[in-house]
């Protein structure tokens, strides 16, 4: 009986340490020397290198705490725009009644059955067209549509959640003298926090880990954000810095950790609750 009571910690703990010694191994190599990043496959390395987190600062003609201000920049725009828009949708899907609800509700999950690569290069020729790329604010691309609640993801999210809420609260908010905004402003709104918590805390950390679409819309070094100017310690002749890349990974993970302990509760409660209960 104590062994099968021990089992079962033992195997979460083992879980774990497999689950984090990537990021492990990643601190240790951000303090190692370059030649040993290869040939040193331990943890810890044997001669500490403080020094990459300076060089790395610093490796740019601009200082890494740029791309910081660019990422955050970026992905606290995203985070308001998506649940901006995505709780006006879902308020739309969920309360309000239209023609063909059901066939555009319909469409907008299809849409999460669609690679976003497909669309990328459509959307860089509408945006080019624009003139939104390369431009004074290259970060058009990336915030705009946002606020047109692209992210099906969350709008699903919250109609789920907003279904849950007892529609006798509309009714009495009616009754009230509410209408279908004063309903959405007192009654779905406040109700809807968990919902819009968790919505916020996906979007950064989606947005902040961002790669791909911010390497396709972005060109200039000074506008660069903290995924692309990774990149660039390894340039085309095969030089690399990795211990200072090592190092400003680490800094990069930094605010995604730090927003995720910061509203973990928040996080569980809205994946958690559906509604009211009783």
């Amino acid at each position: 009986m104590t062994l099968r009571r021990l089992s079962r910690p033992l195997v979460l703990l083992l879980l774990t340490a497999i689950v984090l010694y990537p990021l492990v191994w990643m601190l240790g190599s951000s303090f190692k020397a370059p030649e040993e990043v290869l040939n040193n496959m331990s943890v810890f390395p044997e001669i500490w290198t403080p020094g990459n987190y300076s060089e790395g600062w610093s490796y740019f003609d601009v200082a890494f705490g740029r791309f910081f201000f660019n990422s955050a920049m970026v992905a606290g725009l995203t985070v308001v725009a998506n649940c901006i828009s995505c709780l006006l949708a879902a308020y739309a899907f969920a309360r309000l009644r239209f023609k063909l609800r059901g066939f555009w509700f319909a469409i907008m999950i299809g849409t999460l059955l669609l690679p976003g690569h497909v669309l990328i290069v459509p959307q860089f020729v509408m945006f080019k067209t624009f003139g939104w790329v390369g431009g004074d604010f290259p970060y058009l691309p990336l915030i705009v549509p946002q606020l047109l609640a692209t992210e099906a993801f969350f709008v699903f999210l919250m109609v789920q959640f907003m279904r849950g809420v007892p529609r006798e609260l509309d009714d009495a908010a009616k009754i009230d003298g509410c209408t279908a905004y004063g309903v959405f402003r007192h009654v779905i709104l406040p109700l809807s926090r968990p919902a819009l918590v968790s919505t916020a805390i996906f979007s950064f950390i989606w947005t902040w880990n961002d790669f791909f679409r911010q390497l396709i819309f972005l060109s200039d070094l000074e506008k660069y954000t903290a995924p692309v100017a990774l990149t660039m310690f390894i340039d085309s002749s095969g030089q690399s810095a990795v211990g200072p890349m090592f190092a400003m990974s680490v800094l990069s993970l930094a605010p995604v950790f730090i927003f995720f302990v910061a509203f973990q509760r928040m996080l569980v409660e809205g994946i958690n609750t559906s509604g009211l209960k009783g």
